[in-house]
């Protein structure tokens, strides 16, 4: 499915977090698991349509959908796409490699592209990067797209809706890498404290 961009294309580039932490490796590896309403496999196009509160697994890789299209390339390759049903959109969640961080969004259409490893959020498109459960950084455009290896993306602004022109906007929120804890400072000690059985000693 394609989908062309404006000419104009607005990108916003950057790296999420220090280190170029990716998405999870073994994702690759792992077999795709979907759970559906309805089902529809063509084994000689190695494609198949699952439809009805679609809920697609691979590792750490999560699709939800009112449809999910799969298909299997020769080289045993999986790609993906997800659709909302009408007014609502399709969700997609991975952890990062080696981090306690995880991507996820949503979008009316999700492309995922197991070969290149690149996610696309189409229409109403919404990005999130989590620190465990806390959000870190937030985009939303007309359409992101993710790739897992670089974790670089860009995202388009689209026209404004209601007309057929000019550029929508993209809207950004970065948070700053956080610094690890600084050890709390040792108190300086004061004077020992001994027990005593008496209030005091008159003096001789």
């Amino acid at each position: 499915m394609n989908h062309p961009f404006p000419q104009l294309l607005l990108c916003v580039a950057c790296a999420l977090g220090a280190g170029m932490a990716s998405a999870e490796k073994a994702d690759k590896n792992k077999p795709m698991n979907i759970e559906s309403d309805a089902l529809r496999y063509d084994d000689l196009k190695q494609t198949s349509v699952f439809t009805g509160n679609v809920v697609l697994t691979k590792g750490t890789i999560v699709i939800r959908g009112a449809r999910v299209d799969v298909r299997q390339d020769p080289e045993g390759y999986q790609f993906g796409v997800a659709t909302a049903e009408p007014g609502k959109r399709a969700f997609f969640r991975q952890k990062r490699e080696g981090v306690d961080e995880y991507i996820e969004g949503e979008g009316e259409t999700i492309e995922y592209d197991g070969k290149t490893d690149i996610v696309k959020f189409i229409k109403k498109a919404e990005m999130r990067r989590l620190r465990g459960a806390t959000l870190a950084d937030e985009t939303t455009g007309d359409i992101i797209v993710y790739d897992n290896n670089t974790d670089v993306f860009t995202v388009d602004g689209g026209a404004p809706k209601g007309t057929t022109g000019g550029r929508g906007r993209v809207r950004t929120m970065l948070t700053p890498k956080q610094d690890k804890a600084t050890p709390p400072a040792v108190p300086e000690r004061g004077p020992t404290l001994r027990a005593t059985t008496t209030l005091g000693e008159e003096k001789k």
